[in-house]
């Protein structure tokens, strides 16, 4: 009888095998099928890159800087999120006419900004506002987004240029259309989301994934916060100009990091800056209807903000000495003007820095260029160039 059985075990193993196979073999045809599909529009390895586990320095990890994290919890970055956010953001058949993705007004070597005053839109219209630049978009508390704040999310905010009649110019039924009769997109929305329905829903979170991984973390500033116990310390790596600019930055004279908090150099709501005391925008005020609210304008982070000229909501400054000259000189008596920009008698600040100290304000936020963010590949656009 144990010889039967044994006899009997090897074609039975065989037999499975045998049954087994031409299922095996039509999985790895249709991965095969599906990575030469993805290859022939795509820069993309077979597995994804890493977007959800950076190798963030350890002060990040502090309260001040966690705090400012808006990622929910219902939409965590994962690498093939990430990734089909990416594509997403690259690809021009977001727009109306095929010629504008969202990268055309955030350019990864500015910055995920424009440099231009205002940006273009699909039919060479001009955009309202200034091109605000990406870098850290997840390290903004209140979560708000667009300079006058009318988006209460990332999620809610990177479908509104999609359908602004100016910079793309569709509707969400034309954007699920089109997305969904790309080629490239079934694959990636099954690696996604466990199948290839396209929806706004779906665009929307994966698109929040990519800009939120946009994170600046390797500045020559980040390089020298890791060397020193507190940020007001002299950091080794700097020079004395951009120490003195550090503690000018830090200094009861400018109250610079009264705006621009914590190591992520991000405010936590929309300010009235100073720029003019007869408003000419609303920003925020036009929002919520509230005088109040009248000429304010979210707070950026200043990370990268070498690169993310012209400067303010209206790209009126085209230099950072421009900038530091507003609020050593310039800040105007605006209405809702900022109590941190004023006296105790209520009129602007005057800050009256020297000449070497703007200098050194100047470069110290140049230590906030982030060059390995620009050259990042996985940032950069995937499409295979015709």
């Amino acid at each position: 009888m144990k010889r039967i059985l044994f006899s009997i075990l090897p074609l039975l193993i065989l037999l499975n095998a045998c049954e087994e196979s031409p299922l095996t073999d039509q999985v790895e045809q249709q991965k095969t099928e599906e990575t030469v599909v993805l290859n022939q529009y795509l820069k993309l390895s077979e597995q994804a890159s890493q977007y959800s586990d950076l190798d963030l320095p350890d002060f990040f990890n502090f309260q001040n800087n966690t705090e400012q994290d808006n990622t929910p919890s219902n939409n965590p970055i994962t690498d093939w999120g990430a990734t089909l956010g990416r594509v997403l953001f690259y690809d021009v058949n977001l727009s109306a006419n095929n010629t504008i993705s969202c990268a055309s007004c955030h350019v990864q070597e500015l910055g995920f900004s424009d440099n231009n005053l205002l940006s273009l839109g699909f039919d060479g219209g001009q955009t309202g506002r200034n091109s605000m630049g990406l870098s850290n978009s997840r390290y903004y508390e209140n979560g708000h987004f667009f300079w006058d704040e009318r988006a209460s999310s990332l999620e809610d905010q990177v479908l509104m240029p999609i359908q602004d009649a100016v910079e793309m110019g569709l509707s969400l039924e034309e954007l699920e259309t089109k997305v969904a009769s790309q080629p490239y997109y079934p694959t990636l929305f099954t690696k996604v989301y466990g199948d290839e329905n396209v929806t706004p829903n779906r665009i929307a979170l994966a698109l929040s994934q990519f800009v939120r991984s946009i994170v600046s973390y390797q500045s020559k500033y980040d390089e020298g916060r890791a060397q020193v116990n507190r940020p007001d310390d002299n950091f080794p790596n700097f020079s004395n100009l951009e120490n003195l600019g550090k503690r000018v930055f830090f200094s009861n004279q400018t109250n610079c990091s009264n705006c621009h908090t914590s190591d992520l150099f991000v405010g936590d709501e929309a300010i009235n800056n100073g720029l003019d005391a007869t408003l000419n925008d609303f920003g925020l005020g036009d929002v919520t209807g509230r005088n109040q609210d009248d000429g304010k304008f979210k707070t950026g982070s200043l990370r990268n903000i070498e690169i993310t000229a012209p400067y303010m909501h209206d790209g009126r400054f085209e230099t950072l000495e421009e900038v530091v000259e507003h609020y050593n000189s310039g800040i105007q008596n605006s209405p809702n003007l900022d109590t941190r920009l004023t006296t105790r008698n209520g009129n602007p600040v005057r800050m009256n820095l020297n000449n070497e100290e703007k200098a050194a304000l100047v470069a110290f936020m140049k230590t906030l260029t982030d060059y390995k963010l620009i050259e990042d590949e996985k940032f950069s656009n995937p499409f295979i160039e015709n």
